[in-house]
């Protein structure tokens, strides 16, 4: 047997499912059932930025392999694709190398969308959530426009390998002062509902799913780093957007804004539809499953207003709309044989507090204490009631798993 060809096609597979955005759950039992049906114990430790896996040889000489994980992507496409190749050796076990060859084939046929489809999938998850959050029709225009804009700085940047945190920066900068430019000569009757729909784009919502269940899951170091991830590009966000308000407020007067709009259920429902198949887009989803996890998405803001609807409070909505989403998820999971992190990050996209996010930071621009404290507490409420909801669900699934194992 020859350990090190087995060992290299563990550690480079667990090293493609990080770059593309995989849970350290799946990194860590990937590799592991991998080596394990070739009947090779292991040791496997991941965190966001380092992979480590270490085998013992029939001779006992121990042999460790390293790979550092630069920055993440957010391919669910990928993950899937590798994640299927993964369940396909382990029911195999073919040669070596063999199995080499169907991971080069894995690789040869990734999807990956050309700038225009990215540019649309950017417009459409901005114009659908500028309407949710009390915009008008031509206010979610205008949020496409602003969304394209983040589309081609994310693009042209990420072409130079700049730091995602400026990057973050850049495009928030972009996005707000273009949303303010434009109410200023009257195309946008609300910029605030035209940069949140926009900033969803920015909003690390994979990594914030991705953050929660490496919790539940227990591995707390990668979670911890991710949250670190999370509230760095939420500072990047508040920086961007602070600058553009002063440099826009430099230049021109920036008008009122009009009172939001509440539009009915099924308007928003259809809009949040067509935001989250814009982030299915974003997140590389291709074919049937962009339908499937943007009626995911749609099911998860129908439940949140059905619960708001009964005269549940923000929290209760939040929760009760976070389990439908996360119950979505395994569901589709199990049906259709595919990681529930792709269904999952899209579905529970709407509740992802974008809005909390903006709002905390216009309050502290303005130097309004109390209502930046009151919403900045609110939004880590909404965070950690989403957080809760997902370990529920999973928690249960987990239970449910490991009992009809022990039937079987």
């Amino acid at each position: 047997m020859d350990y090190n060809i087995l060992l290299e096609l563990a550690a480079d597979m667990g090293y493609r499912l990080a770059m593309n955005g995989a849970e350290t759950f799946r990194i860590e039992e990937s590799i592991r059932r991998i080596l394990a049906a070739y009947d090779i114990e292991s040791e496997v430790f991941a965190i966001p930025n380092c992979l480590t896996v270490s085998i013992e040889t029939q001779e006992g000489k121990p042999i460790t392999r390293m790979r550092r994980i630069g920055f993440h992507g957010n391919d669910l496409d990928s993950v899937e694709k590798y994640s299927n190749l993964s369940r396909r050796i382990c029911a195999e076990q073919p040669e070596p190398l063999v199995a080499r060859q169907w991971m080069k084939e894995t690789d040869a046929s990734i999807r990956a969308y050309s700038l225009p489809i990215l540019l649309l999938g950017n417009f459409m998850g901005a114009f659908g959530f500028s309407i949710v959050f009390g915009g008008s029709f031509v206010d979610a225009i205008c949020g496409g426009i602003s969304g394209i804009l983040i589309g081609l700085i994310n693009y042209a940047l990420g072409k130079r390998k700049v730091n995602p945190f400026f990057t973050t920066i850049a495009s928030a900068f972009a996005m707000a002062f273009s949303a303010y430019a434009m109410s200023a000569i009257g195309l946008a009757n609300n910029a605030d509902t035209v940069i949140i729909g926009a900033l969803m784009i920015l909003v690390p919502g994979l990594i914030f799913t991705n953050a929660m269940r490496d919790i539940i899951y227990g591995d707390t170091n990668s979670g911890m780093n991710r949250i670190v991830q999370v509230l760095l590009v939420a500072a990047a966000i508040a920086m961007g957007t602070g600058s553009g308000w002063h440099i826009a407020d430099t230049f021109f007067a920036i008008p009122e804004n009009s009172p939001l709009i509440t539009h009915l259920y099924e308007i928003q429902n259809i809009a949040t539809f067509i935001a989250c198949a814009g982030f299915a887009i974003i997140f590389n989803i291709h074919g049937f499953g962009i339908a499937i996890c943007a009626f995911g998405g749609m099911l998860t803001w129908a439940a949140y207003c059905a619960a708001d609807y009964l005269g549940c409070s923000i929290y209760a909505s939040y929760f009760l709309a976070t389990l439908v989403a996360a119950l979505y998820a395994e569901i589709m999971a199990r049906v259709r044989k595919y990681p529930a992190i792709s269904y999952l990050v899209v579905a529970i996209f709407p509740l992802i507090p974008g809005a909390g996010i903006y709002y905390t930071t216009s309050y502290l621009l303005q130097g309004d204490r109390n209502a930046f404290t009151e919403k900045a507490l609110q939004t880590i409420g909404i965070a950690g009631v989403i957080a809760v909801g997902i370990l529920m669900i999973s928690t249960l699934v987990r239970l449910w798993s490991s009992k009809r194992q022990q039937r079987k």
